[in-house]
């Protein structure tokens, strides 16, 4: 039997109305379902499962009704939406769409989360400290948050996430246990990484082979928060890791050793095969070049403006990323070069949670190896997977160049 603090008790017999109470109850059954012991305070919430395309009509009403007389309690933020809250139109979003989307946003709002809609939350101010336990539930983040960060999530669903806002709590298991974060597998890197794809196309290989466990990487040496985000984010996608340490480089590995006493070792001699795998299509043709999943950082825009400068697409190409870091950009004149270039700038929103069946996409072109390994069963549109560099060409001249 979990044991309850005072507080957390009122909140079960429904001191602090409906919705405290529904999701202290959520929260109880999840931590019976994993033995936890007792509840943990948590410093912030990062909430997925907020798209229209994603939940329909029921998961509106069922927001309506569990959020009735919510108030969050922690720092909060939303995972992306379906669409581009500013420029939806110009991007095909029906109004009906746009309309139900509004509705969730404004869910949320009411009940004091933030509405910066994005998948890099730790970019725009919910950025939590070493040892922090918090409750975030998009693939991506938790796993930059818990290895890069050296915060403390499990990989919470949306309602998971929502019921730790609305209570400041989470069950205390799995990951928010020390116990828990030492790896189980080494992964020896013997081949060059250089650019942001070849990380995502490690992550993509390692994923694959050892599923939702823990890997210990030794091999690399060089190595910066953009090429972290998109390592996370492939061996999320392909196999569901929530944490990994890199040798003298992620925090926790920089203190004591993170390897369990008994581990299974692997030797990455080359990323080539994912490379071959991540690419669904040899068709050359390309309809839209999309970069920004995860949603792009700051020194990523400006380095594809500095790409683009002086140039012109004769692909779409849309940059992704979240509006905040839109804004700090702008600031810069970065958007001003990307635009000039025909490239469009996109906010709030991920292909992914976006209605793009609707746009007749057949062919993407993109550097993630998240969007890659999605594109073809979510959406069902095939895709070239490569270096930025790669994909902007491909933008300049219509055309995937093997």
């Amino acid at each position: 039997m979990m044991k309850l603090t005072r507080e957390e008790k009122l909140m079960l017999d429904g001191k602090f109305g409906k919705s405290v109470k529904k999701a202290i109850e959520i929260l109880i059954a999840l931590g019976k379902i994993y033995n936890a012991e007792r509840m943990v305070r948590i410093g912030s919430a990062q909430i997925s499962g907020i798209s229209y395309k994603n939940i329909g009509d029921a998961g509106i009403e069922f927001l309506e009704e569990f959020l009735s007389d919510a108030k969050v309690r922690v720092k909060a933020t939303i995972n992306p939406c379906g669409m581009d809250t500013e420029k939806w139109k110009s991007l095909k979003i029906s109004n009906k769409f746009a309309e139900k989307q509004f509705r969730i946003i404004n869910l949320f709002k009411k009940i004091g989360v933030g509405i910066d809609c994005s998948c890099t939350p730790y970019l725009i101010g919910n950025k939590p400290g070493f040892n922090e336990h918090i409750a975030w539930s998009e693939s991506s983040a938790i796993v930059y948050a818990n290895s890069v960060l050296g915060a403390r999530t499990n990989r919470e669903s949306g309602i998971s996430a929502l019921a730790a806002a609305i209570t400041g709590r989470t069950p205390m298991y799995g990951y928010h246990l020390d116990e828990n974060r030492r790896a189980n597998f080494l992964i020896n890197v013997k081949c060059k990484l250089e650019s942001i794809s070849d990380f995502a196309a490690l992550g993509y290989i390692v994923g694959n082979k050892i599923g939702n466990n823990i890997p210990y990487f030794r091999g690399i040496e060089r190595v910066d928060g953009d090429k972290l985000k998109a390592l996370g984010a492939s061996m999320a996608a392909s196999g569901a890791i929530a944490l990994y340490h890199i040798e003298n480089i992620t925090p926790e590995a920089k203190i004591k050793n993170m390897l369990r006493s008994e581990f299974r070792e692997i030797t990455i001699e080359s990323i080539d095969d994912a490379y071959i795998k991540l690419n669904s299509t040899r068709d050359r043709e390309i309809d839209l070049v999309a970069i920004g999943c995860p949603h792009l950082s700051i020194n990523e825009i400006e380095y594809i403006a500095n790409l683009l400068k002086d140039k012109k697409v004769v692909t779409k190409l849309w940059l992704m990323t979240s509006r905040k870091t839109m804004e700090l950009a702008m600031k810069r004149n970065l958007i001003e070069r990307i635009v000039r270039s025909g490239a469009e700038v996109i906010s709030d929103t991920c292909l992914l949670v976006m209605p793009i069946e609707n746009l007749k996409i057949k062919t993407i072109a993109t550097n993630s190896g998240k969007l890659s390994f999605y594109l073809p069963s979510y959406c069902n549109i095939d895709v070239r997977f490569g270096s930025i560099e790669k994909c902007i060409r491909s933008a300049l001249t219509g055309v995937w160049g093997d």
